[in-house]
């Protein structure tokens, strides 16, 4: 089957969408959405566009990036799901977790379009998802944090089996989901096993806006994996 990816350019969005290659499926877009009140970043995780494109460029996987607001959103979606059915795509793909407002709402999108909405982390653990994105070899930073949440301490840091673990012990005390699933935490995706380039960035200062604290990245570059 012939699919895109929703791409947030975080955790979730990347391993739903290696699983989804690991399952034969046949990924031919990215997806994503920036914010045009933003500055053309993407309107939770604080990315640059041109980030964004990199990691298409690091997978090798052509992007489609749109720009939209947070009222045009509904209806920008539409229009890339009606262009991906032209271009002969059956299936969307979603880094979705359990939140049933918002697979209800893809998989009537995608109905209307005559699309497979498909989401490969459905229902599956939070441990399984977190401990399979590390395992698999992906790497990735955490770029935001939700101010009520947490401090601003792990902006910036790699999501490994350590950090693994200090969210571990830290949501038995807090009301925190480990793979940030109420938007406790955002990431930006480095390198993986679908990534043919690893993405070097140079971390910028870190910003508080609107209750949230980011991690800006003010210089990234692809660099060839050695074998």
């Amino acid at each position: 089957m012939k699919v895109a990816c929703c791409w947030s350019s975080g955790k979730d969005s990347c391993y739903a969408c290696w699983r989804a290659l690991s399952e034969g499926f046949d990924v031919r877009y990215l997806v994503s959405f920036v914010s045009t009140a933003g500055f053309g970043r993407s309107a939770f995780h604080g990315i640059r566009g041109e980030l964004i494109h990199m990691q298409s460029e690091a997978t090798g996987i052509p992007m489609i990036l749109c720009e939209t607001t947070w009222e045009g959103y509904e209806q920008a979606f539409r229009e890339v799901l009606g262009k991906l059915r032209e271009m002969g795509i059956e299936g969307l793909v979603t880094g979705d977790i359990d939140m049933i407002e918002h697979r209800t709402w893809t998989e009537n999108m995608c109905e209307e379009f005559g699309l497979k909405a498909l989401m490969p982390l459905w229902k599956l653990d939070r441990e399984e998802i977190l401990k399979g994105f590390i395992d698999e070899g992906f790497e990735s930073i955490i770029v935001c944090l939700k101010a009520d949440s947490c401090d601003d301490r792990w902006l910036g840091r790699k999501i490994d089996q350590g950090f693994m673990a200090e969210l571990q012990d830290y949501s038995r005390s807090h009301s925190f989901d480990i793979c940030g699933e109420n938007g406790e935490y955002h990431t930006f995706v480095i390198d993986g096993p679908c990534f043919k380039t690893h993405i070097s960035i140079t971390p910028g200062d870190k910003v508080f806006s609107e209750g949230y604290w980011f991690q800006d990245i003010v210089k990234a570059e692809l660099i060839r994996k050695t074998v």
